[in-house]
């Protein structure tokens, strides 16, 4: 015989199954929203998207900075998905290196930037939230900082585990930091219309993290002072 405490908890359970798909729902619904109207879309439209009112949308989200958290969840996790991926599939049945695995990383951040710039947009910029409702800093450091612990698990797996996790974590945030701000500055060029695409974007951006700028300077260095005659100075 089922017991009063059981039932209700049942009820209770079936009842938390349906808000959170409920929410997920209403998550897609706020992506396609932002997809047809741009970043800075407004409450109105994100319900009109979801066949409801603002007022269900507060009731699952409490408030503006509750619907683009659950919309940021979201975002990295197609992101890291992305990510994971890519650097899986290096492995095309020849030995992968760790400069390979780091350039497909980037080069899908970029690429999945690059397909969906006006939900990026929302996440880094937050237009939706009011200045009083935006958290101190960077509004975007929590999907930056997920995806930068997956990205330093990747590098980690991808040098042989011979990184410390210290060291592992600063290469993931300083790699995600670099591609971001990167990232930022090419879509507000205009992406590929500027005449960079994202893999040329994503060569160049490997190049630096892996070889790092000493070859440029010495380049530069060199040009420089062969145009005045003279001898470069010793690295």
């Amino acid at each position: 015989m089922t017991s009063p405490a059981s039932s209700t908890d049942g009820r209770s359970a079936r009842w938390d199954e349906h808000r959170l798909a409920r929410r997920r729902e209403l998550v897609e619904a706020t992506v396609r929203a932002i997809r047809e109207h741009g970043a800075g879309v407004g409450m109105d439209e994100v319900a009109a998207a979801a066949g409801t009112s603002k007022t269900v949308l507060y009731r699952h989200f409490t408030d503006r900075a509750g619907l683009y958290e659950a919309v940021a969840h979201r975002v990295d996790g197609t992101i890291v998905r992305g990510i994971t991926r890519a650097a899986e599939a290096v492995d095309d049945g020849a030995a992968r290196g760790p400069r390979e695995v780091v350039r497909a990383v980037i080069g899908a951040y970029l690429h999945l930037v690059e397909d969906d710039p006006e939900v990026y947009r929302f996440i880094v910029n937050a237009p939706i939230l009011p200045t009083g409702e935006r958290p101190e800093g960077d509004v975007a450091a929590g999907m930056t900082g997920r995806i930068a612990e997956r990205v330093a698990e990747i590098v980690r797996a991808g040098r042989g585990g011979d990184v410390d996790d210290a060291t592992a974590h600063l290469w993931g945030t300083a790699l995600v930091g670099m591609v971001r701000g990167a990232a930022d500055a090419w879509l507000a060029d205009g992406a590929a219309r500027s005449g960079r695409s994202a893999d040329d974007l994503a060569d160049g951006l490997t190049a630096l993290a892996w070889d790092g700028l000493a070859p440029d300077v010495r380049r530069s260095t060199t040009g420089a002072a062969a145009a005045r005659g003279g001898r470069p100075p010793r690295a």
